[in-house]
């Protein structure tokens, strides 16, 4: 990361300059996902017996995953809400209240009694806390991506917003991380019982780091002068939806392939394995590996877009999702589970990583300054919502309506492919055009 960040004369400044704003978009969305991730990785290992003991097993496992939707659904009212007040008052406050919030949230989850304890109100109890976290990772991922993309340097909006995307791998290696310790130091009953609940508690700890951090942030000058000269609206969701229509439905349909690749190859494939595989440790691991690449990986698409734009490295890399996830299916059933690092390399670093590295500049591309945050929460919330929202529920469902073969769910995906390629066919590319002019203007001068 470090390379790409000396790539020209002066950069080396302008980030040091701007480090805090880094940081701020790093460490603040590596805690709001680590929090909200490792629901997800609960609700494939644990939840199902602690909130729904008396269901079936296949009852048990849709209903998990129905509460990890639940999150996912609450997502676009948290970027409606955001989004309104990110216009009008700025990114920085909305910021430091969804970090508070989601630490809030996950700590009460650490401590909520089980089923056994407290019947119907436990799960009731689950899902409020779930609520509450998927408002506050509404209101995340626009103003951090915003606040790192609008004090970014010319040309480098790309590699800026991709800090923000790499919090999503952080926070997955961290959730992952925090699992995959307890599963070693403690026997499988001692887990069960409380283990689950230590990394949901260590959640108070890394949100005061957060706040520590974003406490010390400020608005890009490119927001406050559009709020200074009284530029601000005063109904921001209703006018982006309004005059932005084109933009809404594109980020909407670049959220889908990628999100829910992301939600089957982190959540969905842990209890995959440990039904069909008796498999409950190789997921983990190779998740674990995959995201820490994935801090390279994030920053790297991110600069390559600045440089090539970001149509033709998204619309690649829907295509190959497209193509790679029937064989994705076949190795989970029958391979080597030795190589599944390799494979997950291939989906998330590769595949995943192309699309939601550089997504954070080429939402904001999508919107002018005064609409930003409004536009891209909502078409970011929304689209996750049709996607990874209910990638587990889904393709649980697909796998028993196709008797166990995974073919429906393959389809599925492939589907989310088309649309996602369609919609980043006809998104704005500013810096794609500019590199194509730049190579026609080179072609004539040759000639």
């Amino acid at each position: 990361m470090a390379t790409l960040l000396r790539t020209e004369p002066g950069l080396g400044t302008a980030l040091r300059a701007k480090r805090r704003i880094l940081a701020s978009a790093f460490v603040g969305t590596t805690i709001e996902w680590y929090d909200f991730y490792l629901y997800g990785t609960a609700s494939a290992l644990v939840f199902n017996k602690q909130f729904f003991p008396d269901a079936s097993p296949l009852v048990g496992v849709l209903a998990s995953f129905a509460t990890y939707a639940v999150g996912f659904i609450a997502r676009p009212l948290g970027g409606v809400i955001s989004g309104h007040l990110g216009d009008r008052i700025g990114r920085k406050a909305l910021l430091v209240a969804s970090l508070l919030t989601m630490g809030v949230a996950s700590t009460l989850i650490g401590v909520l009694p089980n089923y056994a304890s407290i019947g119907i109100l436990a799960v009731v109890g689950l899902v409020g806390l779930r609520l509450i976290q998927g408002l506050s990772a509404g209101a995340e991922w626009g103003g951090s991506a915003l606040l790192s993309v609008e004090h970014a340097p010319a040309g480098r909006k790309g590699l800026f917003g991709s800090f923000t995307q790499v919090g999503s791998a952080a926070g997955m290696l961290l959730a992952t991380g925090a699992y995959a310790l307890t599963q070693t130091f403690l026997t499988p009953e001692q887990f069960q019982s409380f283990g689950w609940r230590l990394p949901f508690l260590l959640s108070g700890v890394l949100v005061l780091v957060g706040l520590w951090i974003r406490l010390g942030v400020t608005d890009a000058e490119e927001f406050t002068a559009v709020k200074d000269s009284e530029g601000t609206v005063a109904r921001p969701v209703a006018r982006v939806l309004r005059e932005h229509p084109r933009g809404i439905l594109v980020t909407i349909g670049m959220r889908l392939v990628q999100p829910a690749i992301y939600t089957l190859m982190t959540v969905y494939i842990l209890g995959y394995l440990k039904d069909r595989r008796h498999d409950t440790t190789s997921g983990l691991a190779a998740i674990l590996i995959v995201s820490a690449i994935g801090l390279l990986s994030g920053p790297f698409w991110g600069w390559l877009s600045d440089r090539v734009g970001r149509r033709r490295i998204a619309v690649a890399a829907a295509a190959g999702v497209v193509v790679l996830i029937w064989p994705f299916f076949w190795f989970l059933d029958h391979g080597s589970l030795t190589f599944l690092p390799l494979v997950l390399l291939v989906g998330m670093n590769i595949l995943h990583d192309a699309i939601y590295g550089p997504q954070a500049a080429w939402f904001a591309e999508q919107f002018p300054t005064e609409l930003r945050y409004s536009g891209v929460s909502f078409g970011y919330q929304v689209g996750t919502v049709l996607s990874a929202a209910v990638t587990p529920l889904v393709a649980a469902a697909l796998l028993q309506a196709g008797g166990g073969a995974p073919w429906l769910v393959c389809g599925w995906f492939a589907v989310l492919g088309v649309l996602t390629t369609v919609a980043a066919l006809a998104a704005k590319d500013p810096v794609g055009q500019r590199a194509a002019r730049v190579t026609t203007a080179a072609a004539g001068t040759g000639a």
